[in-house]
């Protein structure tokens, strides 16, 4: 297991928003997140419940902290958040930075089979198994109260994470969620790079079907997602509509709500994070 190496540290509503860097074995490359501790934690022997937030296409370690105003929310819950960075970072692809929407910054929570990515791009084994073991041994999270929530991209990855590792997770919700990938050009692009042209194995990593293969609602208590009706990324990228309809059909639990007026960025986050938050926490049994 890595050590973490500290790179800052801030005071902020009771609690300590800090950001590390460690050598990771899952990327071969040394990653960066950021962690919220609530007041709660930082009392001696504590363990608080934990989400973990993935942010979307562009975004690093530093965004949600920054843009999203969660901290005061979480210090009020007693939660703590986890934010990994977007992708690897460093290599020497020269490819790396050509798209903003594949590559460096849009690693879409994947375990990249195609060269030369999957030599790094191995961002779902990197979150669901050594950032998770990671934090629960160096800081004062309790992993076994684990929820995972994102924007965008990351929507995608928290609802696809969610999924593929249900036992793992135990509350989910996602902002504007690229929610069936294999039909939008996002996913088109980042699937048929990262795992070549079998639409079968893009399959394994689209929200939309996941969810239809559970023969029991994986998520009993409720999935919940905000969509903003004034996102111009809504008619041709996002697809909650499928995802809506494929939760329907298997009985899982859904409310989704469309927004009049928001947009995609981070004024629509910084709206609702305070209930995606709660919704976490009374699925932590924390409320």
């Amino acid at each position: 297991m890595s050590t973490l190496e500290l790179l800052s540290e801030h005071a902020c509503f009771g609690g300590v928003q800090r950001f590390y860097r460690h050598a990771s074995a899952a990327i071969g490359l040394p990653m960066q997140f950021g962690v919220y501790l609530p007041p709660q934690a930082l009392q001696a022997g504590a363990k608080v419940p934990v989400v973990f937030y993935l942010a979307g296409l562009t975004c690093n370690e530093e965004t949600f902290a920054i843009k999203a105003g969660a901290q005061q929310h979480a210090a009020r819950l007693g939660l703590a958040i986890v934010t990994p960075d977007t992708s690897p970072r460093g290599t020497d692809f020269p490819e790396q930075s050509d798209h903003w929407d594949f590559g460096v910054g849009a690693g879409f929570y994947l375990d990249a089979t195609e060269e030369p990515w999957s030599a790094h791009w191995q961002m779902e084994r990197y979150i669901t198994e050594e950032l998770h073991a990671l934090v629960g041994q160096h800081l004062p999270v309790d992993t076994a109260r684990a929820g995972i929530f994102g924007h965008s991209m990351g929507g995608h990855g928290a609802l696809t994470l969610a999924l593929r590792h249900p036992g793992q997770y135990r509350t989910v919700s996602a902002f504007a969620p690229i929610a069936n990938p294999v039909n939008c050009p996002w996913g088109e692009k980042a699937f048929s790079g990262y795992l070549g042209m079998s639409r079968h194995t893009w399959g394994e990593h689209d929200a939309t079907e996941l969810v239809a293969q559970y023969p029991v609602p994986p998520y009993p208590q409720g999935i919940l997602i905000d969509q903003g009706l004034a996102d111009k990324f809504l008619p041709n990228q996002l697809h909650p509509e499928a995802f809506e309809a494929a939760c329907a059909a298997v009985g899982q639990p859904l409310t989704l709500r469309r927004h009049a007026g928001y947009d995609h960025g981070y004024y629509f986050v910084q709206s609702f994070v305070g209930e995606h938050l709660a919704h976490h926490a009374v699925g932590l049994a924390l409320a």
